[in-house]
């Protein structure tokens, strides 16, 4: 049962930006969907519902002790493989991808929930090995650990949610103590051997892992309009965003003013590219503020981890700092142009059922560490 002296606890601040984030959000949705049919509110209304649902998780989550995740580690990552496997069975495609499964009322995108059951399961992994990951055999475990869900993902092909899961691992093992030099070898070895292969592609080619689709992209992102259409192809998302948050100046065309928005010259600008309606109709400054609202959110997951009892407690946070981080960077970058689109979404921002709802029950889990930070004194 929920103790009501943990209240104390509250970090008011992290509350009051995880609103203030989400309240923008459905400003701006109301605009963006505005171009693409005739009840704005349909949308608005229907991501309401869903923050309201995610809401109802996160006090329902609270009432359970973080620790007790720790019990489940192995049926829920067993859970999360099956849950992954059965896209391939019962899921529907859409944009050449098969990564939804259809419920009538709902679109429902295990890959999403995925990373969170990753980040308890890793959590778990990793709690009693605190200070034993000093040789590389040390981290076979935790790869496989993570490889799994992540083949999956990849199959499916999304390799935007893929990355995600190589941000957590990364960040998880470096707050578990990972040998500096090791960690610090590793990733500098993935990216050298990264940019070999990709080298040796565009110059012998040297065939990739990759979807062709995948390969311009990384094209394109270096220039837009080398995508063999002139800029309508692969490159034209980028152009367009370019040149909407270019065009709102530092005040911006105010909402429902944008014409890169409003006459739908950018396209899913109401979940993937949402921050360059932000850029376009709010401009450079409110930007800044929404910016800086993310900063604060992942400030205040830091200081909670730091804070946490255990360690356990600390690492569950940390992934979910670290996947948060990852989703604002790769979104924020894609829409200027200096990351590849990955159809990652702006957490907390983009319209999508799966995604919002993982992210406010990640947030569940982040305030159920930190309501539980120390022990109550009756």
């Amino acid at each position: 049962m929920f103790n009501r002296k943990l209240w104390r606890n509250l970090d008011y601040v992290l509350v009051a930006t995880v609103l203030a984030i989400l309240s923008i959000s459905l400003l701006v949705l109301d605009s963006a969907a505005a171009s693409i049919t005739s009840r704005p509110d349909y949308y608005v209304k229907k991501q309401m519902m869903v923050i309201a649902l995610g809401l109802i998780g996160i006090l329902a989550a609270l009432a359970i002790d973080y620790q007790q995740l720790k019990r489940y580690r192995l049926p829920l990552y067993v859970f999360n493989l099956l849950l992954l496997a059965s896209v391939f069975v019962i899921g529907s495609e859409a944009k050449g991808a098969q990564r939804w499964i259809d419920l009538g009322f709902f679109q429902f995108q295990p890959s999403e929930f995925s990373k969170l059951m990753v980040i308890i399961t890793l959590a778990s992994l990793l709690d009693g090995r605190q200070g034993k990951l000093n040789r590389l055999r040390d981290l076979l475990v935790p790869f496989l650990h993570v490889a799994g869900p992540m083949l999956l993902v990849l199959k499916q092909p999304d390799l935007g949610t893929a990355l995600v899961f190589v941000a957590i691992l990364g960040g998880m093992l470096y707050v578990a103590g990972v040998n500096s030099r090791l960690f610090f070898a590793l990733v500098g070895g993935v990216a050298l051997a990264t940019g070999l292969a990709l080298y040796a592609h565009f110059n012998w080619g040297m065939p990739l892992p990759l979807e062709e689709y995948q390969l311009k992209r990384l094209v394109v992102m270096l220039d837009p309009y080398n995508d063999g259409e002139g800029g309508r192809g692969a490159g034209y998302h980028i152009i367009q965003s370019q040149v909407a948050i270019g065009s709102g100046g530092l005040w911006g065309k105010g909402l429902h003013q944008g014409s890169q928005v409003q006459l739908n010259f950018l396209p899913e600008h109401h979940t993937d590219f949402i921050f360059s309606v932000v850029g376009e109709e709010l401009g450079f400054f409110r930007t800044l503020g929404v910016l800086a609202l993310y900063f604060l959110l992942l400030y205040r997951m830091i200081r909670i981890a730091n804070q946490a009892k255990d360690f356990f407690g600390a690492l569950l946070v940390t992934g979910v700092c670290c996947m948060f981080t990852f989703h604002v960077l790769v979104n924020v970058g894609m829409t200027i142009g200096i990351m590849p689109v990955t159809g990652i979404p702006l957490p907390l921002f983009s319209y999508g059922g799966s995604s919002m709802l993982t992210n406010l029950l990640a947030l569940g889990i982040v305030i159920n560490v930190n309501l539980r930070r120390q022990k109550i004194l009756f």
